[in-house]
């Protein structure tokens, strides 16, 4: 009896040791936040310093420099996240579908693996979430004051600032949960900064007293691109709209509602501020409106007053978020948690600031394509450290997974980044494929795929049978498509086969047939191209 006892604890003491061990893990995650707009990236927004405590997880971990998505729009993104698998066979190819919550997901998974789950926060993919022991999440896409939050049991809604809020919320279930005996996985994941963009009260003077550097390529023309560039919907120039998306004044002679791929969200958060929200808000921007009535600008400069308009507010939405951050840094700090907890800071892609004359995102061009991907994992990955492999978001699953010490399935598509935090030195991929599925829609982004490597980059947008082609290493920002340059050929041939190649691989099979040119004419109405 006794041997067997003791037979027993041998058997079972391992087993609790190991989950004892088991790092928890926070996944702190944001709606469009651009990595150039991080200061540990280094963009042209650097001087700024509007993320000190995203920075310092950088300074503390490892810091992704050639991080991307597979699709850049946000419900996709977050369904490769769960999944590790792209659109095309997860089937959340674009915002509006909805996902299939009864599929494998990386958080079904950590459960089995004897991890407490959490998601609180924006969710965006229409469906409930599952393999979650405790979730609330924004209804949609949620709303920057005020917000509703939805739950199994119902909706409730909020006072006060989203950001803040679900910081509130997910600092509460830690509080609850975090000495539960189990390790621990919480999604935190902001609306912040996706547009229309709000910042929170106490930051609607922030920046008020500089200029915002501008992008080199604000005033872009897209001349040498395939038709798509110009035919978009995203110009800060002709789409951006003065009342909706900058909280401007309504100019004599011009009709906000006249505008194309309108985002009126924000406007409508306004109508249920409280008197004293709105009273705050008004006062901030209501007499800088008024001097911009006055200025008459047009043009050029009309198109720089909208960019600060713009980048300041969507600034001031990311500095809420990094100082909620903080809190959650210091809250773990304090509780020693911190020593054994991993944080990756992430967001569902990256976004245009004013780079190229545009916003939103979309395209496989540098800068929605990449996202800020940012770990610290202490003990194992050197403080610090800054990473060169070609990573996507398809690999989140996989490493949460090898870090709970759970087995991957063969049916994910992506890689564990595991061994990469841990400075070793893999036969890596050479190679990633994208691939964005959603035209005719906002801000009318052709349907496209393509092949990035560590120097060239080629999209293909097959309804309209154009191509592009950059040279990544003496065109960073991608000025000049050289498809059609015949030095190239070579290199774009042996593209092509890759690409074909990873096609296969990654299962897809969807409909990638030229259209016909009567319908194509009717998106290009008027047009030589």
């Amino acid at each position: 009896m006794i041997r067997a006892l003791v037979l027993l604890c041998c058997l079972i003491l391992p087993s609790l040791s190991h989950a004892a061990q088991r790092p928890n893990i926070l996944f702190l995650f944001t709606d469009d936040h651009a990595p150039h707009a991080i200061g540990a990236y280094k963009g042209f927004l650097e001087k700024i310093n509007p993320t000190p405590n995203i920075d310092k997880i950088a300074s503390e971990g490892m810091l992704f420099q050639n991080s991307f998505c597979t699709n850049s729009i946000c419900g996709p993104s977050r369904a490769v996240i769960l999944t590790g698998k792209h659109s095309h066979i997860n089937g959340f190819m674009r915002n509006g579908n909805r996902f299939d919550g009864d599929q494998q997901t990386f958080p079904k998974l950590l459960q089995k693996a004897g991890y407490k789950t959490a998601m609180i926060g924006k969710w965006h993919l229409t469906s409930d979430p599952q393999g979650f022991d405790f979730w609330k999440i924004l209804p949609g896409q949620g709303y920057y004051y005020n917000p509703e939050f939805k739950t199994a049991q119902g909706r409730e809604r909020i006072e006060g600032y989203c950001t803040d809020i679900v910081t509130d919320m997910a600092l509460d279930w830690l509080k609850q949960n975090a000495n539960s005996g189990k390790p621990f996985m919480l999604m935190c994941q902001h609306k912040a900064p996706h547009r229309t963009w709000m910042p929170a009260l106490r930051h609607l003077h922030l920046y008020d007293d500089i200029t915002i550097p501008e992008p080199t390529t604000l005033f872009d023309d897209w001349k040498d691109n395939a038709s798509p560039a110009r035919h978009a919907e995203m110009s800060i120039e002709n789409y951006m709209n003065l009342v909706y998306d900058n909280f401007g004044p309504r100019l004599e002679g011009w009709d906000p509602n006249a505008g194309k791929s309108l985002d009126k969200s924000g406007f409508r958060n306004l109508q249920f501020m409280t008197p004293a929200q709105l009273t705050a808000w008004n006062a901030a921007f209501d007499p800088k409106n008024e001097a911009l009535r006055k200025a008459n600008l047009t043009g050029k400069e009309l198109v720089r007053w909208k960019y600060q308009r713009y980048i300041k507010n969507y600034l001031r939405c990311i500095k809420g978020v990094d100082e909620n951050i903080g809190r959650m840094l210091a809250w773990l700090k304090e509780t020693g948690l911190d020593k054994n907890t991993i944080i990756v800071y992430s967001s569902d892609q990256g976004f245009y600031l004013g780079d190229h004359g545009w916003y939103d995102k979309r395209w496989m061009y540098e800068e929605s394509f990449r996202m800020p991907l940012i770990v610290k994992w202490p003990g194992v990955t050197q403080p610090g450290t800054v990473n060169t492999n070609l990573v996507q978001n398809l690999d989140y699953a996989e490493t949460f997974l090898d870090i709970a010490g759970a087995d991957i399935p063969d049916d994910m598509q992506g890689r564990s980044l595991v061994p990469l935090l841990k400075g070793e030195n893999p036969e890596w991929r050479d190679s990633l494929y994208y691939h964005y599925f959603d035209f005719p829609s906002v801000h009318k982004v052709a349907k496209h795929f393509g092949i990035r490597t560590p120097r060239y980059k080629l999209i293909r947008f097959y309804e309209f049978d154009e191509w592009e082609f950059y040279d990544l290493q003496n065109d960073p920002q991608e000025m000049s498509n050289q498809y059609g340059n015949p030095a190239y050929q070579d290199t774009i041939n042996k593209l092509k086969i890759q690409l074909t190649d990873l096609r296969k691989s990654y299962k897809d099979n969807t409909d990638i047939s030229v259209k016909s040119k009567t319908w194509q004419k009717q998106f290009r109405p008027n047009s030589a191209d």
